[in-house]
């Protein structure tokens, strides 16, 4: 199964078909960083908005696809607040990787973080900031980075994805 978080309002319906979607009409609140979804019911956010599940969606998928407006280099709000609720995919407990220290994955499964990023007059600096922000949620999420691509505007994205 694949995972698709994005900014867009309208989404066709072939995409439902291919990807458990969270867009901006389910409403997610931000992560309160009560840690909840670690200690309280592991794997699953304590905040009942319909972000709750974020974590548990991302372990049953091999693909994570964000579909953003560029952000000076990162993703929109929405789709950093989605991210964020996201943290009961890991696991609390730390694990070296790399050198590096990162938390354990909780599932089994390994996920692909590929991003399409859209806006006019994204910079040379922007996309640089960009692929480093999503190879740095890929070694987070112990998986490997997808595809990463920009584009002028959001139309036509569907194609693009499907």
């Amino acid at each position: 199964m694949k995972f698709l978080i994005t900014d867009l309002l309208e989404l066709p319906g072939e995409i439902a078909e291919v990807y458990r979607a969270v867009t901006p009409q389910d409403k997610v609140c931000c992560c309160t960083g009560c840690f909840g979804c670690w200690v309280k019911t592991p794997g699953k956010c304590v905040i009942p908005d319909g972000g709750e599940c974020v974590g548990i969606g991302l372990s049953h998928c091999n693909e994570l696809l964000l579909i953003s407006r560029c952000c000076y280099g990162s993703v929109s709000p929405f789709v950093k607040a989605v991210l964020d609720r996201a943290i009961s995919y890991l696991h609390p407990d730390f694990v070296i990787r790399d050198g590096e220290m990162h938390h354990k994955r909780r599932y089994q499964n390994r996920l692909t973080v590929s991003a399409y990023f859209y806006g006019e007059n994204i910079t040379e600096a922007e996309k640089e900031t960009a692929r480093g922000l999503i190879a740095a949620n890929a070694v987070n999420y112990d998986g490997t980075v997808g595809e990463i691509r920009f584009f002028e505007s959001a139309e036509g994205l569907e194609k693009v994805i499907l």
